[in-house]
C-alpha cells in the first residue's frame, strides 16, 4: 500500500507540474522603434525600455493576460534609478510603469486581450488618450489581420489640440461628455474632432464608444509585433 501511494503521490506532483507549465505559456510582444528619435517604451504589464533606432523589445506576457497596453513615450531624461520625466506619455515619472499609474497624455495607444472569449484575442489602436507616434500593431499568425495608424497626425494637429509633444484627444482638452462619454444615460456619438483622427488612420479608436469599426480579433495562441513609426 505504501509503494502504491507514494506512486499516485508522484504521478499526481507530475500532473501538477505539467499544468504549471501550461499555464505558464507566454506570449511574445515584440515592440520595434522605426522611429528617427529615440522612445521610451512604455507597457502595463511589462514596465518600460529605452529604445533607440531600429531597436526591440522582446516582451513576455502571460497568455491570458487582459487590459494590457503599450506606448511609445518621448523626449525622456531619467536618472540612474530610473526617476524623471517624459514630454508625452509619463506614467508617474518613471522609467519601469506600472499598472494603475495615471499617463500624461497625449499618447498613442496599443491594447490587447489575450485568450478570450472562445479563446479569441482581441485588440486595437487607440487615440482616445491623443497621439504622439505612428504606430503598427500585427499579430503574428497567418491569416490575421495587421491594424496601424502611420499617419502623422501631428502636423495637422487642430491648434486647440496641439501641444508639446503630439496632439491631445478632446476629452483631455475639454473634459465634457461630448467629448469623453462619461454620462451612461446619453448616447455619444462621433464629432467633428473625433473624425479628424479617423480620416488620418481609420482603424482606431477615436473616441470612447468608437468600437464597431475599431475592435479587432484573432484566434488566441500568437505572438504579436507592435512598431513605432511603421
Amino acid at each position: 500500500m505504501a509503494a502504491t501511494k507514494s506512486l499516485s503521490l508522484s504521478f499526481l506532483s507530475l500532473f501538477v507540474i505539467a499544468l504549471c507549465f501550461t499555464s505558464a505559456r507566454a506570449t511574445i510582444i515584440d515592440i520595434t522603434n522605426k522611429c528617427n528619435f529615440t522612445v521610451w517604451a512604455a507597457a502595463v504589464p511589462g514596465g518600460g525600455r529605452q529604445l533607440n533606432t531600429n531597436e526591440t523589445w522582446a516582451l513576455e506576457v502571460a497568455s491570458n493576460t487582459t487590459g494590457g497596453r503599450i506606448w511609445a513615450r518621448t523626449n525622456c531624461t531619467f536618472n540612474a534609478t530610473g526617476v524623471g520625466q517624459c514630454q508625452s506619455g509619463d506614467c508617474g515619472g518613471v522609467l519601469e510603469c506600472q499598472p494603475n499609474t495615471t499617463v500624461t497624455p497625449p499618447y498613442t495607444l496599443a491594447e490587447y486581450a489575450l485568450d478570450q472569449y472562445n479563446g479569441m484575442d482581441f485588440y486595437d489602436i487607440s487615440a482616445v488618450n491623443g497621439f504622439n507616434v505612428p504606430i503598427k500593431l500585427s499579430p503574428v499568425a497567418s491569416g490575421t489581420r495587421a491594424i496601424n495608424c502611420t499617419y502623422d497626425i501631428n502636423n495637422d494637429c487642430p491648434s486647440e489640440l496641439k501641444v508639446a509633444g503630439g496632439c491631445k484627444n478632446p476629452c483631455t482638452v475639454f473634459k465634457t461628455d461630448q467629448y469623453c462619454c462619461t454620462n451612461s444615460t446619453t448616447t455619444c456619438g462621433p464629432t467633428d474632432y473625433s473624425r479628424f483622427f479617423k480620416q488620418r488612420c481609420p482603424e482606431i479608436y477615436t473616441y470612447p464608444m468608437d468600437d464597431a469599426t475599431s475592435t479587432f480579433s484573432c484566434q488566441g495562441s500568437t505572438n504579436y509585433t507592435v512598431i513605432f513609426c511603421p
